[in-house]
């Protein structure tokens, strides 16, 4: 393709607006022969610094905020239009793949994996093609324009040609909307799913990462959105959005009934009997299940279709069932670690032992809180290392500890096998262990490697050398 007709609205002498482009790259190192680079100003870096590195790949042309030496054509396009002109050429590079896609945008602090999943899987149940994009599929939760395209591309080229319709559940992340990675990016409807302490380290104050979220939800993305109002700060953009909105509430669901086998309530006079375990499920399930009467499935259907879905790895799922049984969840921040807890004292009898800990290079301000939470909630609480990347371990945890409540039973372990060991050993006949902070993750990371470590192998493993 020519970079004459991927921006088709700057002016070019012949030459440069032959030059042919089968790529689109904002990361240099991600370059190759008759690439489009651009050049984008970011908060640490500057991709004018990056420039030789992506000729030196095979760039043919570069986009930039401002005026360039290079020894190939340089397309000056100002701050204010350079996102929208980058969404542009990766999705006319890759054959404007959302064409005929019904893109839904989910945000929040917590659940957006889960009802973004959820989405994609009721969308397949209604005969529909489904999709994701997010956390548990891309290295970055939102992948930046060139990534999301091409993702998209290849999804539609899997999808079904015979279906009445194809979905795809993206999240969207604070960051990504921050950093305008969705800008030009058109969602047939966005949703919202709550608002708690998280990324403080990044958006400073809370009415910034609001802020950040709120961006979604205005005409430029879309003209529908779903809203969980039960969260004050969902409460508010409900009532502060030009969009319709279709709020969305615990009320919603009559009749609960939850065990660790699975939950049943009814949904606008339907039955609905899913697997799905834990009080934040509801929420989830709720909320996927109105996002899919926005795209036009029946709600009967969707209803049935509940008993069918799967639960997502590492989102409250049961890894053992036996004398003891043992809870893997993502929870990484105090609100989702104390819906959690509360959830599994509802269904049980027994005591909870909790095993958690904090990531490296993350919101520290969040650690004492999670600590205060955890101790309150657990009858054990073992605090570990999650991801300490390049932080000291027990620096991490002494954060942690110094919020738990001074009566409470805690321990300290840093290495995680082994608190998750303890933990089991400790446990009696009906208690519940949760392992909470990483969930699906297969890796631990540290400061000078990356080692092989998923929570839910850890406890099979031990599992079998105990009785539990």
């Amino acid at each position: 393709m020519q970079l004459g007709d991927i921006l088709p609205h700057e002016s070019f002498d012949v030459q440069t607006a032959s030059v042919e482009v089968n790529r689109v790259e904002i990361d240099s190192r991600q370059c190759e022969f008759s690439t489009l680079f651009f050049a984008l100003s970011g908060a640490t870096s500057d991709g004018a610094n990056f420039v030789s590195d992506a000729i030196d790949r095979g760039a043919v042309a570069i986009v930039s905020p401002r005026a360039l030496k290079a020894p190939v054509p340089v397309v000056v396009i100002p701050e204010s239009r350079i996102y929208s002109m980058l969404t542009h050429a990766s999705a006319t590079v890759s054959g404007h793949p959302e064409v005929g896609i019904e893109l839904v945008g989910v945000t929040g602090t917590n659940g957006k994996t889960t009802v973004a999943t959820l989405v994609a899987e009721l969308a397949r149940a209604m005969d529909w093609n489904g999709a994701t994009i997010g956390t548990l599929t891309n290295e970055r939760t939102t992948p930046a324009s060139p990534e999301l395209y091409r993702t998209l591309a290849r999804m539609r080229a899997d999808f079904e040609g015979d279906k009445a319709k194809s979905v795809v559940a993206l999240e969207v992340s604070s960051h990504a909307l921050d950093q305008h990675r969705v800008v030009g990016t058109a969602f047939s409807v966005v949703a919202f799913t709550n608002l708690s302490h998280d990324h403080l380290d990044y958006h400073r104050t809370m009415e910034a990462y609001y802020a950040a979220k709120v961006r979604l939800f205005s005409p430029d993305y879309s003209s529908r959105a779903v809203v969980w109002v039960d969260d004050p700060y969902g409460a508010h953009l409900a009532t502060s959005t030009t969009l319709s909105v279709m709020p969305v509430s615990r009320g919603d669901a009559k009749d609960i009934s939850s065990t660790l086998a699975g939950t049943i309530f009814f949904w606008r006079g339907h039955l609905v009997n899913t697997p799905l375990i834990g009080d934040y499920n509801i929420d989830n399930s709720l909320m996927a299940m109105t996002i899919l009467t926005q795209l036009g499935a029946d709600e009967g259907r969707i209803a049935a279709a509940m008993a069918g879905v799967a639960a997502v790895p590492g989102r409250f799922e049961v890894v053992h069932r036996g004398d003891v049984t043992v809870i893997v969840d993502y929870a990484h921040t105090p609100e989702g670690l104390a819906r959690l807890l509360r959830s599994v004292r509802e269904m049980t009898s027994g005591r909870v032992l909790t095993v958690f800990g904090c990531g490296g290079d993350r919101d520290r301000a969040k650690r004492p809180e999670m600590g205060k939470v955890a101790s309150e909630l657990s009858d054990v609480t073992i605090v570990t290392s999650d991801n300490p990347r390049h932080e000291a371990p027990d620096a991490i945890i002494d954060a942690i500890i110094a919020g738990a409540v001074v009566s409470a039973d805690v321990e300290r372990e840093i290495d995680r096998r082994a608190a998750i060991a303890r933990a089991l050993q400790r446990a009696r006949a009906g208690d519940v262990v949760v392992v909470a902070g990483k969930g699906h993750e297969t890796t631990q990371t540290f400061a000078d490697r990356v080692e092989a470590f998923d929570d839910r192998e850890v406890v099979a493993e031990l599992v079998k050398g105990m009785s539990c």
